[in-house]
């Protein structure tokens, strides 16, 4: 039996695209303004902002902070990304960073790229 299925028109191509970027390694930055609004969801939906927000610190630095110390070719995202899963202590002070394992690496690079593209 054959089932047919509808898509917009309009979807396919930005799906087809957002798929062949990452399939051929292009990451977020290669999906036009789509990874901004994703990141900060991500950076809710996995608790980013009980510790960081936009311009200020609180418990750890700002996103603002954090791309000023990595972005502008001082990092990379697979750099940040590897960080931010991995945690870290005394990078910013005292306070250490927890592994972040739970996170897939997908949602770790946008969140990279994101805060390495000033988090905007």
């Amino acid at each position: 039996m054959k089932t047919e299925t509808t898509h917009s028109p309009r979807k396919q191509p930005r799906a087809l695209v957002a798929s062949l970027a990452m399939v051929l390694g292009l990451g977020a930055s290669a999906m036009w303004p789509l990874h901004a609004g994703a990141s900060l969801a991500l950076a809710q939906k996995y608790s980013c902002v009980a510790c960081h927000q936009p311009a200020t610190k609180v418990v750890g630095p700002s996103w603002k902070d954090i791309g000023a110390k990595y972005g502008d070719g001082k990092g990379t995202a697979a750099q940040l990304a590897a960080s931010i899963k991995a945690g870290s202590s005394g990078k910013w002070g005292a306070m250490p960073m927890p592994p972040q394992a739970q996170v897939p690496d997908a949602d770790l690079q946008a969140l990279a790229q994101w805060l390495l593209d000033g988090a905007k």
